[in-house]
């Protein structure tokens, strides 16, 4: 008899979850609403280490004379995140204008005595993507992940870091910590203004005017460039459309891979058309599941005649897609479903041969940091290792 109610009260669960996120996800397609960007020019800085990375952020951040706005996924508790904190508490005093928007899910461990702190210090605090009835399941699983910091509306950052120790070496099982972030001055920083106090609206439902001093006049840049914002719906179709146009070579640089089926087919089409597809993940994992995940799209890519990289001197969570040499897609998205099907990310698209020459050079320096990855590696019996592969390919939606 208990066992009975037991099971019953688990379909209902079931049944709730999947009706959740099953309508909730169509309300979601049917309201969407993005913003869609021009090819633009700005001068383009990429970052790969998150001290130096910082150094500039900050020091940046310290010299605003208007208003500074920042979105992060993760802002950590600890004395790092205290550091950036105060200094957006001492730029709100000083009476520049101050928005900080964190993703609820990312940061939900963020202390409530560093919110009560900021808005003391006059900074606008906001938490976006908080869960709501009645599709609770699927607004839990729906994640701001894009990272956006805009400076006067004269420099703007975006990319793959966040704030916390772990980001410049802080956490010894993960350090150094691998990453890729842009620094842009130029005609693009409009566009990451936009799509700031687009996120900002739609957290706060302040509607926020569009100040001409939020949107200063910009310099052409030298490198031409264009950003994409996605919001789990149409990133599948962007990546298939990218891979599509290989001729020669595909690289992808991403800390978990889990493609859709659809976008699995486009890689494997490539290969069979004599497009060379290198990818190159960690071989350490700071999530459950994420590598075993993976391993049965390794398999099938590498009898194909792929080649698989594991990066071994720290954690890789660099975001990047190279085409042919001639363009590449630097930003927030992870090569995963959770990025195509659920998660807000921004991508920024770069048609500048020498800035996708130096992208490549820096992705090629980490390959030489990386093993290998063969078949018979992923071959080798391993009863616990295929049960984590069952349990992932059963959940991959969700990484």
């Amino acid at each position: 008899m208990i066992f009975s109610i037991l099971f019953f009260i688990l379909v209902l669960i079931c049944l709730w979850l999947y009706l959740d996120f099953t309508y909730g996800r169509k309300r979601h397609v049917k309201e969407l609403k993005k913003l869609n960007f021009p090819e633009r020019k700005s001068d383009i800085r990429i970052f790969t280490d998150g001290t130096d990375l910082f150094e500039d952020l900050f020091k940046e951040l310290e010299t605003a004379t208007d208003h500074i706005h920042v979105l992060f996924y993760i802002v950590q508790n600890d004395a790092f995140s205290e550091r950036f904190l105060q200094i957006l508490e001492d730029k709100a005093k000083s009476g520049v204008e101050v928005r900080l928007l964190l993703d609820w899910i990312g940061s939900f461990g963020f202390k409530r005595n560093y919110r009560e702190k900021l808005k003391r210090n006059h900074v606008q605090f906001a938490f976006c993507h908080v869960p709501r009835f009645p599709f609770f399941f699927y607004t839990l699983q729906k994640r701001n992940h894009r990272k956006i910091t805009v400076i006067d509306g004269k420099a703007g950052y975006v990319g793959g870091y966040n704030i916390g120790k772990e980001y410049i070496g802080g956490d010894p099982k993960l350090s150094p910590w691998r990453d890729y972030h842009l620094k842009l001055q130029g005609e693009g920083v409009h566009d990451l203004q936009m799509q700031f106090l687009a996120d900002w609206t739609l957290a706060t439902k302040e509607k926020v005017k569009k100040d001409p001093r939020y949107f200063p006049p910009l310099p052409k840049g030298t490198s031409q460039h264009r950003f994409s914002a996605t919001e789990g719906v149409e990133l599948e179709a962007i990546y298939i459309r990218f891979i599509n146009g290989a001729k020669r070579s595909f690289y992808i640089g991403s800390p978990y891979f889990v493609p859709s089926a659809p976008l699995f087919d486009a890689l494997s089409d490539a290969l069979d058309r004599g497009v060379e597809i290198t990818i190159v993940v960690p071989k350490l994992s700071d999530h459950a599941l994420v590598q075993e995940a993976s391993y049965p799209y390794f398999r099938k890519l590498l009898k194909k005649g792929a080649h698989v990289y594991q990066f071994e001197t720290g954690f890789f969570h660099a975001k990047i897609l190279i085409r042919d040499d001639s363009d590449c897609d630097i930003g927030t998205a992870n090569f995963d479903n959770r990025s195509l099907f659920l998660n807000h990310e921004l991508n920024c698209y770069i048609y500048d041969p020498t800035v996708v020459a130096h992208a490549k050079s820096l992705l090629l320096q980490d390959i030489s940091h990386s093993s290998r990855l063969t078949l018979r590696q992923l071959n080798q019996p391993n009863f616990f290792r295929n049960c984590k592969e069952w349990i992932a390919q059963s959940i991959s939606h969700f990484l």
